[in-house]
Order: structure tokens, then sequence, then C-alpha cells
């Protein structure tokens, strides 16, 4: 029975690991957005051509270096596939992701990451005070 359970918890740190590493791998892709391929030379000229990626960030960014989001926007953060999980309070957006009561962008209370919880905030036990710790992200519009 022991060796079963062993491989059991085996089994499950391995699955464990794949998908954090998967994770890390989407936001390595992500993170990357020019990619610059030399084509062919003719005549000793060589001809580069820079190709960008599609991805759009619609956000627009402050001199403080946050951003400000649509609630459309803000619904992109939800924590699901390997997403960044966020939520706003106040007008404020704030970065959920590594609070483990958001664990893949769901609260145990049934609320989920990537809205304005402004006014399910008041009805939490806990109120703005768990706010003050985390990652400010941006402003919602």
């Amino acid at each position: 029975m022991k060796k079963i359970k062993s491989i059991i918890l085996c089994f499950m740190l391995l699955s464990f690991l794949l998908l954090l590493i998967s994770c890390s791998k989407k936001d390595n892709d992500n993170t990357s957005n020019t990619t610059d391929n030399t084509s062919t030379t003719t005549d000793n000229t060589s001809n580069t051509t820079d190709n960008t990626s599609n991805t759009t960030d619609n956000s627009t960014s402050s001199s403080d270096g946050t951003q400000t989001f649509t609630l459309d926007e803000l619904k992109e953060y939800d924590g699901q596939d390997c997403n960044s999980a966020y939520v706003a309070v106040n007008g404020v957006v704030y970065d959920v992701t590594n609070v483990k009561e958001w664990a893949n962008g769901k609260h145990k209370n049934g609320l989920v990451a990537g809205a304005d919880l402004t006014s399910a905030i008041g009805d939490s036990p806990h109120g703005e005070k768990v706010l003050k710790d985390l990652p400010v992200m941006g402003t919602l519009e």
C-alpha cells in the first residue's frame, strides 16, 4: 500500500512540474515579440526582414508604469490557462496571481479573477485590508 501511495505521489508531483514548465514556456513565448530573420543574399547584398508577433496589448501605460484597463481587457486576466489573475477594487487593478486563495483565478467563495470586485469586497470577512500587500497593475476605466 505504501508503494502505491508513493507512486501516486510521484505521478502527482510530475504532473505539477509539467504544468509549471508549460506555463513557464507559455510566458517565455509571450514575452518575446520580435523575430529577426535574415533572408537570401543576392549579389553580396543581404535582405533582412523584421517580423513582429501579433500580440496586442490594448491597455494604455501611464508614466508610473501602470496600465489603464477596460473591463473587457481585465477579463483576459482570469488566471486560466497560465494567464495572470487580476481583480479590480475601487478602480485599482491588483495582481492576485500568486495568492493561494486565488489558485487558477478562482477564490474559495466563488469569485473569479478578471472582474471588478468592488461590491464583493465589502461582503468579505477580511475587507480591503488584504489588498495592501498586492502588486498594483493599474487602474480600471
